[in-house]
């Protein structure tokens, strides 16, 4: 028998990797600090000498989420050359995610649902919602398209849209419906002159 050479977690790691699983199958209010302490196998001193409270380990957890959507977007949009190919891309890397056993919705819209209007959780949502509408802007003008930011709003319509019936109606194909209705949209927009 091999002996185990897995480095053990930091107690931030643990309490990240309890958040992720608890917050996102059960939802940020649902899931109790001891909970998630008790998954995470830490001292409650270790939270919130590390976090400063469940607030703060919640906006760490969307932070998180937030850098793998980056990197799964990124690595997916590598394999296209042109900005048009990219944006279309976009769907590809959402559809990654609905396949995944344990796709629960978007956790963004789930934890900001929770949450009081002013409330840094619902900043770390928006943060995250910003990012993509500005990568589909990015896109879009490099296309040349008359109206990038409108066309980017239109985008992220379909891209929720996408997240929300994957979700509601167990459907990973629903990357691919919004996938062909942005290419549609794409198709119909107007280039700058």
């Amino acid at each position: 028998m091999a002996a185990s050479t897995a480095t053990k977690l930091s107690a931030r790691e643990r309490l990240l990797e309890a958040a992720d699983d608890l917050f996102y199958r059960e939802g940020v209010q649902t899931v109790g600090i001891d909970r998630v302490i008790a998954h995470a196998g830490v001292a409650k001193a270790s939270l919130y000498n590390t976090f400063g409270s469940k607030e703060g380990l919640v906006c760490a957890y969307l932070e998180q989420r937030f850098d793998r959507v980056k990197n799964r977007i990124s690595r997916t949009l590598t394999r296209f050359r042109t900005p048009r190919e990219q944006i279309l891309g976009v769907f590809d890397a959402l559809g990654e995610a609905f396949t995944d056993p344990g796709y629960n919705g978007c956790a963004f819209v789930r934890a900001s649902a929770e949450t009081a209007e002013d409330s840094a959780i619902r900043h770390a949502a928006e943060s995250y919602r910003s990012w993509v509408r500005e990568l589909f802007a990015e896109l879009a003008a490099a296309c040349g398209y008359a109206e990038p930011d409108e066309l980017a709003r239109q985008l992220l319509l379909l891209y929720d849209g996408a997240g929300q019936a994957a979700r509601m109606d167990r459907d990973p194909a629903a990357a691919t419906t919004a996938r062909g209705a942005a290419a549609a949209l794409l198709e119909a927009a107007p280039l700058a002159r």
